[in-house]
């Protein structure tokens, strides 16, 4: 029954399958490791996406005259970049939804509508008052100016679009 041919065959096919697992091993490490940099690196991404944000980090950041920039802002624009912001915020005076409500924003205390219990307290470490400045500098990137925040936005990058958001909401009082 257990001759040498048999214990011929069924350690040839134990070496042959070892081969089979260690050849789709290396396939796969030569398919994922691709531009990783080699083995012993960690690497959250199998494929990493260059965004140029190295780049734009190291260079310097232009001067922007702000004051200059939210007197260009025009309302009747900022009410079509509302439409971003009308998934969570509301314009009329204690309608919360997601976010709190923007009646009177420009102004108003930090954290302070009405009936709205969501706010996380980071903005109230970063600033008191919804002055246009505080917005404009909220706008661009919510989560860099107030660590912890629970707005989920990504922020506004045009300069122009956060302008004419601040003048339109500025009407809303």
């Amino acid at each position: 029954m257990f001759d040498t041919m048999t214990l011929t065959k069924v350690v040839g096919a134990v070496c042959g399958s070892l081969l089979v697992l260690l050849l789709g091993k290396w396939a796969a490490e030569t398919l994922y490791h691709v531009g990783a940099g080699g083995h012993g690196e960690e690497h959250a991404q199998a494929y990493t996406i260059d965004t140029g944000s190295e780049e734009a980090a190291g260079a310097e950041t232009e001067t922007v005259d702000l004051v200059a920039v939210l007197a260009a802002g025009d309302a009747d624009k900022g009410a079509k970049v509302f439409s971003k912001c009308s998934a969570c915020h509301k314009l009329e005076k204690g309608a919360n939804a997601t976010g709190p409500y923007l009646h009177g924003i420009v102004g108003r205390a930090v954290d302070a509508a009405e009936g709205f219990s969501g706010y996380s307290g980071a903005l109230e470490k970063v600033a008191d008052v919804w002055s246009p400045e505080h917005l404009y500098a909220f706008l661009e990137n919510p989560k860099g100016f107030a660590p912890g925040t629970k707005m989920a936005f990504a922020g506004l990058k045009k300069s122009e679009d956060r302008a004419d958001l601040i003048a339109y909401l500025a009407t809303i009082n």
